[in-house]
């Protein structure tokens, strides 16, 4: 896996895979190593696709390699092989296809949907209300519709046509762009192309069919879907899984000083990770070989099971002990 092949050409990515075929995928930040609340939508993931002979399929998401963790692409990479986890075909990195983003930014542009964004994050807290992912867009820059030209970051105009979709886990989820998130940043003022944006035409490019997640990314499924109209892109499925938390009830992440996930005993982390997802294996299982782990994940895996909360550690303790 050489972290320096990409292809940035439009649909370099795109293959001859009938509809029908299920094809998932897991897209890691190569923030740091993997660690277990990353292994858990990982492991979550690799088994719905597989259950079903699909196909899986690993993208890294470094749009902002400011923040990218020197070698920790080779490490996640690494620990997924130590797991037993076979991704299909190349791996992608998000860093090498601004090309591919640039051309759907330029369709938007044409619809008349994009324009320069000046303001600064004080003045959008100052003059915004509040949505579910914070301040939402006053709409201050609209005038600029229609500029390409102009320097700054470059915005997506919404409206409040009711965008629905069935979750796998959660049932159906509604929202309204305008109301609850606003215009919505595509590609920043620095140049760097915006997640919302990337993960669309990624997806497209990928002939990707299902998509299983971190529920923190669930209220941003409503602006991929929007845009994906708009490219005249497929919407794939969607099942947004629970998130490990520390003790502290924040999820697990660099920032919150996540240990990475432990490689010496691959099996154990496995079955504590299919636990973790409501599934229930046997107690020997954890003594098995990889191999067979695998068997018996793909062949008893059950996403009906899953919990669509995971406690911290303390209250699933305490819990544990009211039984």
């Amino acid at each position: 896996m050489d972290e320096d092949v990409r292809d940035s050409r439009p649909s370099a990515l795109a293959d001859s895979a009938p509809p029908s075929t299920y094809r998932g995928r897991f897209a890691p930040s190569p923030t740091g190593p993997l660690h277990f609340g990353s292994l858990v939508t990982a492991v979550g993931s690799y088994l719905e696709a597989k259950s079903r002979h699909g196909k899986w399929l690993i993208r890294i998401e470094n749009l902002d390699r400011s923040r990218e963790t020197t070698g920790a692409s080779k490490e996640i990479l690494g620990a997924l092989e130590v797991f037993g986890m076979e991704w299909d075909g190349k791996v992608i990195y998000q860093s090498g296809r601004n090309k591919v983003y640039q051309a759907a930014l330029t369709l938007l542009e044409k619809q008349g949907l994009i324009y320069s964004c000046f303001c600064s994050r004080k003045e959008i807290a100052d003059s915004s209300i509040v949505g579910i992912e914070g301040p939402i867009y006053p709409g201050t820059c609209r005038g600029n519709l229609g500029n390409e030209e102009q320097p700054g970051a470059r915005r997506i105009r919404t409206d409040n046509r009711l965008i629905e979709f069935k979750d796998g886990l959660r049932g159906r989820v509604r929202q309204r762009l305008e109301r609850d998130i606003g215009d919505f940043v595509l590609r920043r003022a620095d140049g760097i192309f915006a997640y919302q944006l990337a993960v669309a035409v990624d997806d497209a490019d990928q002939g990707i069919t299902h998509v299983v997640r971190g529920e923190d990314l669930l209220s941003s499924t409503s602006r991929q879907i929007y845009l994906q109209k708009l490219l005249g892109y497929s919407t794939p499925s969607y099942m947004h899984l629970p998130v490990v938390v520390n003790a502290q009830g924040e999820k697990l992440s660099k920032q919150t000083h996540a240990a990475p996930v432990p490689t010496s005993d691959p099996v154990s982390q496995l079955v504590m990770a299919i636990r973790f997802l409501g599934q229930t294996p046997p107690a020997e299982l954890t003594e098995s070989d990889i191999t067979s782990f695998w068997q018996w994940a793909t062949r008893n895996w059950k996403s009906e099971k899953i919990p669509q909360k995971i406690l911290p550690p303390r209250e699933r303790a305490s819990n544990q002990g009211k039984m």
